[in-house]
Order: C-alpha cells, then structure tokens, then sequence
C-alpha cells in the first residue's frame, strides 16, 4: 500500500507531491513523515480517504513531544484535526493497494 500527500512550503509557496509505503518513514527537508495506516472507505457514492500518519520536525528538541502530529487525517476535511506547524503544510491525497 501507498499513499500520495501534497506539502506546501508555506515560505517559498511551493508545492511537492510526496508518495510514500504505507508503514515507512520518509524524510521531506527537516520533517520525518510515517503513515501507519491508509484506507478508502467502500461504502460511500463520495469515497472518503483517512490515513494515520505520525510527524516529526527534526528541528525540534523537546524531549517532551515527539511528534508534531500524531493522528488521523482526511483528505476531504483536513480541518477536522490540521497538521500545525509554521513553514509546512501537509495535506493527504489519496491512498493505493
């Protein structure tokens, strides 16, 4: 399984797809990306596309929090739970079997 994301640099305002194996870790400039888990629901006329995917900024040392973001996504609601973070932003394509 794969699964496809788009990220903005939010400074330079360049967009770079992203496809990556469903269970590895990617790294894209100073952002360590993993999807654990990616689905396309079955049962809908408008297919919703979910993913679980964990995010950590290597610029980052806070002992306390590992990731950036750690939870589900939607390709259809991204605002439901937005990933954070001050140069990026990461929004969720579509999924592959």
């Amino acid at each position: 399984k794969y699964v496809e994301l788009i990220v903005l640099d939010k400074v330079s305002s360049k967009t770079s797809q992203l496809k990556l194996e469903v269970g590895k870790q990617m790294t894209f400039q100073n952002l360590i990306i993993k999807v654990l888990r990616c689905n396309n629901s079955k049962f809908d006329d408008d297919p919703e596309v979910m993913a679980y995917m964990q995010v950590k900024d290597l610029n980052k040392i806070n002992k306390d929090k590992v990731f950036i973001f750690n939870g589900w996504t939607f390709a259809s609601s991204p605002s439901i739970k937005p990933f954070d973070h001050p140069v990026y932003d990461i929004w969720l394509k579509k999924c592959f079997s």
